[in-house]
């Protein structure tokens, strides 16, 4: 049985996409023609497609989709979820982990919901502050908690790579609403993920 993919893309956008990639990649000074690039345009095109799928997802409705009424009103924490952005000023990789924590005020979420949200924002051309700012108020609009908080921890390729060539660079970002916004709770909420937090 041959090998098949079960992804699905847009065939006018795979197509339009994979002919610019096509002419960038002659531009370089490369030869498309080449045996190693014969298929690179459109697997560069459907690649860029996967990874700004989060235009097309709406974060409300997944969080909606798994709210439960529930009396518990202590910190739910979720905690080392992986991310995988693009940086829109040079379409190159950040990379990392986000926190997340909220306060119950009636309703639960599916934990799994917390995750997807994270890479509905983090699959669009993004910088880490406004990744941070997107989570932090779909979960506050969204759930309504007493309170909520958001650290990402993120490596960039564009600072690794190019530029100032920083190997080793973590940058931080953190959002708090509500109940967060008090230092006591802020601290509760650090230090439960500061093993993490270099």
């Amino acid at each position: 049985m041959s090998y098949r993919k079960l992804e699905e893309y847009n065939i006018q956008v795979t197509n339009a996409v994979k002919d610019r990639y096509k002419t960038i990649i002659e531009e370089l000074g490369e030869d498309t023609a080449r045996e190693g690039l014969l298929k690179t345009p459109e697997r560069a095109a459907k690649a860029m497609q996967f990874l700004t799928q989060g235009y097309e997802m709406d974060a409300a409705e997944i969080l909606q989709s798994a709210m439960f009424a529930e009396d518990y009103n202590e910190m739910v924490i979720v905690k080392d979820i992986e991310l995988y952005s693009l940086c829109e000023h040079h379409i190159l990789p950040f990379f990392g982990k986000a926190h997340i924590a909220y306060i119950p005020n009636g309703h639960i979420v599916g934990l799994s919901k917390l995750p997807r949200v994270v890479d509905v924002f983090a699959r669009r051309l993004q910088v880490q502050e406004r990744l941070t700012h997107d989570i932090l108020e779909c979960i506050n609009n969204t759930l309504k908690p007493k309170g909520v908080a958001v650290v990402i921890e993120a490596s960039h390729m564009c600072m690794m790579m190019r530029g100032v060539q920083k190997q080793n660079s973590v940058t931080t970002t953190s959002g708090f609403r509500g109940a967060f916004q008090k230092m006591e709770t802020r601290n509760e909420f650090l230090k439960l993920i500061s093993s993490d937090l270099s």
